[in-house]
């Protein structure tokens, strides 16, 4: 039997039951607090709908009686939201889960046990949506308040260390959960009995944890007697019986015992469908884990109905449906462009990044077909950022203790979001009038073969890659062809590869052959194009442009550097012998594509008036300012990031050390040169090329700068975490004498996605400006999504940190290029450039990688 993802199966983990209220003075008035154990009853019945009305009812009859701001109200409100998230309705519970809190607070205080239990639902909430970083602060809140206003022992207790266990499980850290579900399980046997439906949770998640771990005999027993606890309790029928089934199914076939599994994955999914309804999240998940087993037993023609009725609903996992597709294909069992076409609707709804939906939004903005709408489409979309980060700052408010609470901050963010509220239900009574197609264009269906080939010239080819957690695929598609591969890696496996492969463009190991162990490995470059391209190479090799749509960690892998046929060595005695290596670069220009979708976004939609000047551009930047120009380290080899040292020495607050930033920080005087030549080139008036101190956020932000069809930075590159209290990737401009909200010298990716552009491309001639937005993160997350938001068409960006003159001369070189072709396309200018500089021989180090190939072309490369 084949293998398959694990993951699939992490809903297996359950939360106990979400809290339903009924508060101290609800008991004194019986109706009511009958009225909310009802509510609960049919929740842990699973009586889902029935519950929900019931729970709507009371909510209205409460607010009638009591107005909004009430104790009984608030806790009503909770009910109803945990009766909407048992329905998998969570963008209805949320709200409701927030009013919940507020009125709480208000009403109770802030380290009430109703409090708690709000706390917890919405943690629950998020951590079913994935949002780990916002549900841990909530699930450790809700303990801590638990643990305060409880007595030791007490059932909620158990339920918080439960949650948090469950939290931290599904990050993989077995090692801290375990324990927790250990004192829960204690807690709850002492309190409740050993039969309770909360023991029945605990032994699931303890056997779900010994299972990930292939502890399989400590797992089986706990399951079984979950099982056994939930079948008698609740009836065989109750959805928390499908949790027990799934996971004994799954501990089954891990360990071989197909026949055993196949019927407990088909009852889980019958229980759910029965109980929940075709369209419920959790029967969605038991729809992928059957097709899964099906296809992994070798039985495709069982999997594909089911995985056909997924991708209807929009909910096929990929690392449950692609191996399916694929399978079925081979096995002629569906036609093959159907095949393929299901293929790419499974990736492109579940692999949507940041960047591609920053890509999405211009496109919407373009499409309005006036100025005037466009506006209004921006305005929107700005307000929508601005209240989910409002949203954000209260969620993170509530999670903490009462005495890093900010009262004040509290309340103005809530008016302010309410405001941002009644002004956005204006704007989308004004759209839908005026721009019918804003609701769809903004939220696009998944593109065809057939569309993206009418969109692709005779020269191009697509390479669109779905990364899962066992086996990853590629497709290709050229305007007269396509076709497709699976990948014999997951993503772990690609991760590790990518990190490997990265290692060696350190500049630092460039300055000293003698320690070949660091240098970049040519057989590894070789190896990953075996891997990712030479399985389509027959279709795309002879296009002289190539684009690419990565995902995972391939987003961080520059693929022109790949290795097209088996070097002499992995490592050359010289730095010359990389000169020869079979570069993909030399056989096709690369550009990268956020998604297959902005493929149309930028050649549909960017349709646009010509902006009225060339370029603008700011560099050379003073970083003391203190310091006269001529002082200082004003190398011309620098490297655009920070040479040795952390920046956490030297940014305090809103203040720098601006000292030892300068010391850290060299001046950049080569950028000056390089604005200026290319400035010259495109004719571009010298009040447009801002230097040194005019080399500021005060200029930039004040500058029109949709006036402009080239945007021009050129300075050094913050990546995210590099500064103390800033979590975001930044350009450093120049630091002002008084740092101000407005002007402290580091423009944020936030800041960016303030900016108005209406830009062709935009030059990021700095370091790492393709890295995420925060550690760990995807590339092109940070800097990248910001500016294709801004208003940018394309974005030339770099994938580490680049010698300040090599940086120099490849900008220089792109745009002599363009200027003597203007029909020649920024990916294949770009191209030329690196080429040039490679077979330089006037020093060895020219044929480094690390000093040639640092840019990458994100958008449109071609001549439009």
């Amino acid at each position: 039997m084949k293998s398959r993802n694990r993951l699939i199966f992490s809903v297996c983990l359950a939360l106990l039951s979400g809290t339903c209220l009924s508060t101290p003075s609800l008991a004194q008035k019986g109706d009511l607090a009958a009225v909310s154990a009802k509510v609960n009853e049919l929740g842990r019945a699973g009586k889902y709908a029935e519950a929900v009305a019931l729970a709507k009812e009371q909510v209205e009859s409460l607010e009638k009686r009591f107005g909004p701001l009430n104790r009984e109200v608030g806790a009503a409100l909770n009910n109803l939201a945990q009766a909407y998230g048992n329905q998998g309705r969570d963008g209805e519970a949320e709200p409701l889960l927030k009013r919940s809190i507020a009125v709480l607070e208000k009403t109770t205080g802030l380290e009430s046990p109703e409090i708690a239990a709000a706390l917890t639902n919405l943690a629950a909430l998020y951590q079913r949506q994935q949002r780990y970083a916002d549900s841990e602060p909530l699930f450790r809140r809700a303990l801590s308040v638990r643990e305060r206003s409880l007595p030791a022992g007490h059932p909620d207790i158990g339920q918080s260390l439960n949650n948090l266990a469950t939290h931290y499980e599904k990050l993989g850290r077995h090692g801290d959960s375990e324990p927790l579900f250990k004192r829960a399980l204690a807690i709850y046997e002492k309190a409740a009995g050993p039969e309770h439906p909360a023991v029945a949770t605990l032994l699931n998640n303890l056997g779900q944890v010994a299972k990930v771990q292939r502890r399989y005999a400590e797992a089986e027993p706990r399951i079984k007697r979950s099982l056994a606890i939930r079948e008698k309790v609740l009836g065989r029928e109750h959805p928390d019986v499908a949790r027990s089934l799934n996971n004994l199914a799954d501990l089954y076939e891990r360990q071989g015992r197909y026949a055993e599994a196949q019927p407990l994955f088909e009852r889980a999914l019958a229980i759910r469908e029965r109980a929940v309804g075709s369209d419920h999240p959790d029967t969605a998940t038991s729809t992928n884990n059957l097709a899964s087993f099906y296809q992994a037993s070798g039985r495709p023609g069982e999997a594909l109905p089911l995985v056909q009725r997924l991708i209807g609903s929009g909910r096929a996992q990929p690392r449950a449906a692609l191996p399916v597709l694929a399978d079925a294909e081979r096995q002629h069992l569906v036609p093959r462009d159907k095949a393929v076409n299901d293929m790419l609707s499974v990736i492109q709804r579940g692999t949507q990044s940041s960047v591609a939906s920053a890509v999405n939004k211009l496109a919407v903005r373009l499409a309005a077909g006036s100025d005037r709408l466009s506006e209004l489409v921006r305005r929107d979309q700005d307000l929508a950022s601005e209240s989910e980060a409002l949203d954000k700052s209260i969620v993170a408010a509530v999670s903490k203790e009462r005495s890093k609470r900010d009262a004040a901050s509290e309340q103005r963010a809530r008016t302010r979001l309410a405001a941002v509220a009644t002004e956005r239900a204006s704007l989308q009574k004004t759209l839908s009038a005026e721009f019918p197609n804003y609701a769809a264009l903004s939220n696009p269906s998944p593109m065809t073969v057939k569309e993206i080939q009418s969109l692709l010239s005779e020269n191009e080819a697509l390479v669109q890659f779905a990364v899962t957690e066992v086996e990853s695929y590629v497709i290709a598609i050229t305007r007269e062809s396509f076709d497709w591969k699976p990948i014999p890696r997951g993503a772990e496996t690609l991760s590790q590869q990518v990190a490997a492969f990265r290692r060696g463009l350190d500049l630092g190991k460039a300055n000293d052959a003698s320690g070949k162990s660091g240098l970049f490995d040519l057989a590894l470059a070789n190896e990953l194009h075996g891997t990712l391209l030479a399985p389509v190479d027959a279709l795309i090799k002879d296009k002289p442009s190539l684009l690419v749509v990565a995902s995972g960690a391939l987003t961080a892998l520059p693929f022109h550097l790949l290795v097209t046929e088996k070097p002499e060595a992995a490592i050359p005695e010289t730095f010359e012998g990389y000169r020869d290596a079979a570069w993909l670069l030399k056989r096709q220009a690369v550009s990268i594509l956020p998604s297959a979708a902005s493929l149309k976004a930028l050649r549909v939609f960017a349709r646009k008036e010509q902006s009225t000047k060339p370029m603008t551009g700011f560099g050379d930047p003073i970083f003391n300012p203190a310091a006269k120009p001529a002082d200082g380290n004003r190398s011309r080899t620098a490297a655009r990031s920070l040479a040795s040292g952390a920046y956490t020495d030297f940014w305090q607050g809103a203040g720098v050390d601006r000292a030892r930033l300068s010391d850290a920080l060299a001046q950049l005087p080569d950028t000056a040169d390089e604005l200026n030549t290319i400035a010259k080139n495109l004719g571009v008036a010298a009040a447009d090329i801002h230097l040194g101190e005019d080399a500021s956020e005060t200029t930039l932000k004040r500058t029109p700068l949709a006036d402009y069809g080239i945007v021009y930075f050129a300075t050094h590159g913050l990546v995210a975490g590099d500064v103390k209290g800033l979590a975001e990737p930044s350009l450093v401009l120049s630091i002002p004498r008084q740092p101000s909200e407005f002007d402290d010298g580091l423009l944020t990716a936030s800041e960016v996605a303030q900016l108005k552009l209406n830009a062709d491309w935009v030059v990021l001639s700095a370091c790492n400006t393709i890295a995420g937005d925060k550690p760990g993160a995807e590339a092109l997350s940070g800097l990248a999504r910001s500016f294709f938001y801004a208003g940018a068409r394309a974005l030339l960006v770099s994938h580490w940190a680049v010698s300040s003159e090599a940086a120099t001369r490849l900008s220089i070189s792109t745009f002599d290029r363009l200027k003597g072709d203007p029909k020649l396309g920024r990916a294949e200018a770009l191209r030329q450039a690196m080429l040039a500089y490679l077979n330089d021989p006037s020093s060895p180090r020219n044929a480094y990688p690390a000093y040639w190939a640092p840019f990458a072309l994100i958008g449109e490369g071609a001549t439009r």
